[in-house]
Formats: structure tokens, sequence, C-alpha cells
């Protein structure tokens, strides 16, 4: 059978918020692309399978990344002295204007594809830029890495300059329309969601000529919400119709609800009446730990949306975020939960490892189906990871020895094999 086999090491996944399994020189059988389950031996129908053996290895899910810029990758770890918004002036608004030249998306995506795909990272939602053109490039390039991805072509009608922002919110739809319809059809991993930037830079034209978008061609939307006070306060004067950043979305129905699937990005400053809506639409919270550390934004609740049973993924926001590494955004997750527990509210206690290891595979991967886990019936997504390179002269348990992978980031030499759907890629 295609993408059928048997992996054997020492396997590490989550069943719940609460539960991280492990089962030391175990065996996942996969048939058909799908996990059959994890066995503590192999049974003889599953013999005549190929067998990968890892022998001493790690093998756990792949990682979820919900919340990437690709036109930003190229200058991650600069500038990040600065807020928000002026960021986005100086830095990542010029950056992104370059991506109207089809060479330099060319170089610069071919750099961030290579890199993803050599990356913990199985699963990605990214942002392009508002360019057409170079979003189909993008999606091409994804396609044939392997990787399973939602691509969003970047609206934006006002604030911000004029290379960078669409001539007007008839030009936005016109070219978000032409790019879907040049997709349709196209590709088997990649598809497409709508990006309205975020509300300062999309004029209520244009949130209403997007809702009639993603009704037309049935689409997930993804965005921003809650990152920065500077943000927040600006959303208050262009939306006054609004009673919270949230509901400025919602009112052009573009904040999930009805089926409709949302991600929202950072939710650093959400309050109970965004956050009771957000958890009404089945709203999913792409956690961006090191972005809202280095663009000085702020803590982001998340045992709030936890408690009030919001999906919640994690995602590296690069370029705020410097790296692609989503092991490294589970460990930053931690300790931003900690600062919150400590500095804003002690009602919420930090989260635990094996929570933060939910988030950035079975949470993040809710939103792909039945993705982040090695249950019976998940996709199957893995990585084989080596700890060979950290030594210690401890006797560690599996789940002990993935946690220090992670915290000494052990993705930087460790990763030895990924899979994603059922096919290796190396």
């Amino acid at each position: 059978m295609a993408n059928s086999f048997v992996l054997k090491g020492n396997i590490i996944y989550s069943v719940s918020l609460e539960e991280l399994k492990e089962v030391v020189n175990g065996y996942i059988v996969v048939i058909d692309g799908k996990s059959e389950g994890v066995f503590t031996s192999l049974d003889e129908k599953y013999k005549a399978l190929h067998l990968y053996d890892y022998k001493d290895a790690l093998i756990v899910p792949g990682l979820i990344d919900l919340h990437i810029h690709a036109p930003q990758f190229g200058f991650r770890g600069m500038a990040l002295d600065l807020e928000l918004m002026e960021w986005l002036e100086k830095y990542t608004f010029p950056e992104e204007a370059k991506f109207s030249e089809i060479e330099y998306a060319e170089k610069a995506y071919s750099i961030f594809v290579d890199a993803l795909r050599k990356s913990a990272t199985t699963r990605l939602v990214v942002f392009a830029s508002r360019h057409r053109e170079a979003t189909v490039l993008l999606m091409d390039k994804l396609e044939r890495s392997g990787l399973i991805s939602y691509v969003g072509k970047v609206n934006m009608d006002r604030l911000a300059p004029s290379p960078i922002k669409e001539e007007s919110a008839e030009v936005s739809e016109k070219e978000t329309r032409l790019w879907l319809d040049e997709i349709r059809g196209r590709y088997k991993n990649t598809k497409p969601i709508l990006t309205p930037r975020f509300v300062p830079s999309v004029s209520d034209s244009l949130m209403g000529k997007l809702e009639l978008i993603r009704d037309e061609y049935d689409l997930p939307v993804q965005s921003h919400l809650s990152e920065n006070p500077n943000e927040i306060e600006l959303v208050k004067e262009l939306a006054p119709y609004s009673r919270f950043y949230g509901d400025a979305y919602n009112h052009f129905n573009l904040f999930g609800g009805n089926n409709n699937k949302c991600i929202m990005a950072h939710c650093v400053y959400s309050k109970e009446e965004e956050i009771a809506l957000m958890a009404k639409n089945h709203v999913t919270v792409a956690h961006c730990p090191e972005s809202n550390e280095n663009l000085s934004s702020g803590l982001a609740p998340i045992r709030k949306f936890l408690d009030s049973s919001i999906s919640v993924g994690l995602g590296s926001d690069i370029g705020a975020g410097t790296t692609e590494s989503i092991f490294f955004a589970l460990t930053e997750a931690i300790r931003v939960s900690k600062m919150y527990w400590r500095l804003v509210d002690d009602r919420y206690k930090p989260l635990s490892f094996k929570e933060a290891f939910f988030l950035a595979t079975m949470g993040g991967g809710k939103f792909f189906g039945n993705v982040g886990s090695f249950m019976k019936g998940y996709d199957f997504d893995a990585l084989v990871l080596s700890d060979e390179n950290l030594p210690s002269p401890l006797e560690l348990s599996p789940s002990e020895r993935l946690e220090r992978f992670c915290y000494l980031r052990g993705d930087e030499k460790g990763i030895k094999a990924k899979f994603v759907n059922g096919v290796k890629l190396f």
C-alpha cells in the first residue's frame, strides 16, 4: 500500500492538553498516510510493511506554525528595538514592497522555503505580500517542498506607503479574485486563506468586499488582533462602531462563526468581551511569544484562552520572531506564561511543558483537521530527533530528553527524518 510503513523508536505524542504519552521502543503503524496507532509490540499483520528502525531516537509529531510572514524572513533579527507600528513603517513595509519584483521574490522565497523544509515545521499558515504574482510563486515553491500550508495574498488599502498599499478597495478585490482563480485546482498541499492584514490597513469598503469573497470561495481567514496598545487605539478611531478590536472584524463576518475557520494572531490585550466572542465564534489563537517580546507588545493571556476552550496554537511570526523553530516558540510560550502569572495575574498558572508541546502539535494541528498526534486516524506528520549532541550523565526518560531537546535548541542539528502526511521528506 502507498504511504504504508512502520516506525520504531521512543515515541512521544499528545493525547490531550493534560496528557503527554510516551512509549519506549514502540511502533507507529502508518497505513495510507494515516496513523493506525502506537503499539508496544508489532502485530503479525503489520510485519510485511517496511520498517524504519530509528533505535534510540525520539519520534514526535510534526510541529505546526500558525503565523509566519514569508516576505519578512530575510530581515529577521533586525530592528527589534522598535515597537510594532514604527517597525512596520520603517522596515516591514519597505521590505515587502520589493516583492513587486519577481526576481527578488524568487530569491527571497527560495531561501524561506528551503529553511522551512529543513525545519521541524510540517504545516504552516503564511502571510505573503499584497503582490499576486509573488504570492503564486511562493505557493508553487511550498507545493514542491512537500509541506502542507495555507497561504494568503495580503489585502491592504490604507495607512501604508504607496509602494505597498493597494490603490483602492476595488483593486484589492480584483487582484484577490484573479489570484484565487489562477490557483484554483492547482495544488494538492497548498491552500489559499483570506488575509486582511489588520484593521488599520484595511478600509471598511475592502472589508465588505472580502466578506463576499470569503463566502463565494469558501475560504478561512487570518489576521492580527489586539497586539499593541497603539494599534488598539488606532482601531478605536478607524472603527468607531466596534466595541473592541475583534468586533471590527466581526462587523463584516470575518471573525469566525457559522463554521468559518479563522486564525487571529497575538491577542495580547484581548479582554473578557473579546475572549467571549472568540470562544463563541471558534476563533483560533496563534500565540507568538517571541514576537510579542521583541516588539514590546506584551504578555498574552494564554491560560485564559485555554480556560475558555479556545483553540490555541503557536506561531514563529517571522520576522518579528527571529527563528522558524517552533521548538523555540514552545519554550518561549512557557516563559511568557510564567511572566504573565508573576507580573500580571497570579490566578492564571503558567504552562507546563506538556501543555506547550500540545500547543505546538495538536493545538495548531486542529486547524488542519486530525493533525498533531499519533492517535488512530490522524494524518501522519512526524519528526525523528537525535539528541546525541546533547549528552547528559543522567538516566532520562524520552519525555525528559524531549524537554532538553526543546530548551537546548536540539533542532539545529538533531532532525534526522521528517514525514508529512505519510510522505518522507528526508
